[in-house]
């Protein structure tokens, strides 16, 4: 009789084909690997922002350039500016800059909410101003504000609280080119793989700059937004407190001194920050992994000993952008040759799963996603000195060890690695 590891392997090996036949198009040409590399360093401003760095060669904008879309990505806010009224950093890089400038960071966010009688997830209001103004359905509190009156806090009645760590937006670019029926193949194999036990979730969420459209959830923990342009303008109104057009209302008027939308075109090529944000994330290449350790016979043994285990079904170590040409985001954005056509190992599925580390919010999906969390990708791990959601886990064993509920059996197949396979498999993750 087969060990369980002979068996997991050979079905392994026959889903891995099914998935690559799903997931991989066959446009007239063949699939190439997407450009990897830490290439936006983040500098002073006397070495000027963006000035060393280098994209994946996605096209700009007339007038525009990538040195400029990462200096808007750097600038810090003030009160002058649209800063606030409640914001949680001043700048997208405060997030999002480890080790370059778009990659992950310490930085957490906070979220709460509440049960309603029937026990579904409801969005509190918080209260502000000495208790003089509401802002209604609210599950994010921000740390942060330009005065006193406006300061944020957890209602006492909300009892559900979430601290999520910041994600990293390098490769995301490529993320977005994945057509929903690659996403839609990865999660109708899932179950069949792991005898029903693994099952992500695809949302679908709409497209702020395709009012009416919808399209595949796949940023953000919980999958709330299908493309990088809605993604921009949500964290630049709740993170920062600026509005744009797509959200030209603020979250409350309480010491306010601006006028929405307060993010507008500018300069020459009339683009607004959010454009410029957009264009610099798909504009990043992918996370590399570390060739020289990755080049070992160590982390390649324990590149086989994470697809035995299992741990491959949700991070999957693979998957292919659709091809340049294909328009998406509700006819609003095309892929462009930059990011058509890619392969990208992200050890990810952007698929929402039950794992038993679920925070009990609820955004943009329906009510059984309280408790599912988007997988997180591996590429750039070795970057990451805080793990999982809310960042408690600050060894790999550890957040290993914490995937429980659809994960179970691969976390109880890591219990029984002997110490040589364990330190293999480690080794492999320490080269992402």
């Amino acid at each position: 009789m087969k060990s369980w590891k002979q068996l997991i392997a050979t079905v392994f090996a026959a889903v891995l084909v099914m998935l690559s036949a799903a997931v991989t198009q066959v446009p007239s040409q063949s699939p190439v690997e997407a450009p990897t590399g830490f290439t936006t360093p983040s500098l002073s401003p006397g070495g000027g922002p963006g000035t060393q760095s280098v994209s994946n060669g996605l096209p700009e904008p007339a007038g525009d350039t990538f040195a400029e879309d990462q200096a808007q990505f750097e600038e810090a806010e003030g009160v002058d500016s649209g800063l606030g009224p409640v914001y949680n950093a001043r700048a997208c890089s405060d997030c999002h800059q480890d080790p370059v400038t778009g990659g992950s960071s310490q930085i957490t966010e906070f979220r709460v909410g509440n049960l309603d009688r029937h026990g579904n997830f409801q969005d509190p209001t918080i209260v502000i101003n000495r208790g003089q103004t509401p802002i209604p359905d609210r599950s994010l509190v921000n740390d942060r504000a330009i005065c006193p009156e406006a300061q944020e806090r957890a209602p006492r009645h909300a009892d559900i609280h979430a601290l999520r760590m910041s994600l990293s937006l390098l490769g995301d670019g490529f993320v977005e080119a994945i057509d929903d029926r690659a996403l839609q193949s990865i999660a109708a194999q899932q179950p069949l793989l792991s005898n029903g036990r693994v099952h992500g979730e695809l949302i679908q969420v709409m497209v702020l700059e395709a009012p009416g459209q919808s399209r595949a959830g796949r940023f953000g923990w919980k999958d709330q937004h299908a493309s990088l342009l809605s993604f921009s303008a949500d964290a630049y109104l709740n993170e920062q407190g600026v509005t744009s057009r797509l959200l030209p209302t603020d979250t409350t008027s309480v010491c306010k001194t601006t006028t929405d939308p307060e993010d507008k075109p500018e300069g020459d090529p009339g683009v607004a920050d959010i454009d410029h944000f957009a264009t610099f994330i798909r504009g990043t290449m992918a996370p590399p992994v570390d060739t020289v350790m990755a080049a070992t016979p160590d982390a390649r043994m324990g590149q086989k000993i994470f697809m035995q285990v299992g741990c491959g079904i949700c991070h999957v170590p693979a998957i292919t952008t659709a091809p340049a040409g294909t328009v998406i985001n509700g006819g609003t954005f095309t892929v462009p040759e930059a990011l058509g056509n890619k392969v990208i190992h992200p050890y990810g599925d952007f698929l929402l799963h039950d794992i038993g580390t679920g925070d009990g919010i609820v955004q943009n999906g329906p009510p059984d996603t309280a408790n599912k969390l988007r997988t997180a990708p591996l590429w750039g791990l070795r970057t990451r000195a805080r793990l999982m959601h809310d960042g408690r886990s600050t060894s790999l064993e550890d957040a290993i060890l914490r995937h429980q509920g659809e994960a179970r059996e691969a976390s109880g197949r890591y219990r029984w690695l002997n110490d040589r396979e364990l330190h293999c498999l480690l080794t492999f993750l320490h080269a992402l």
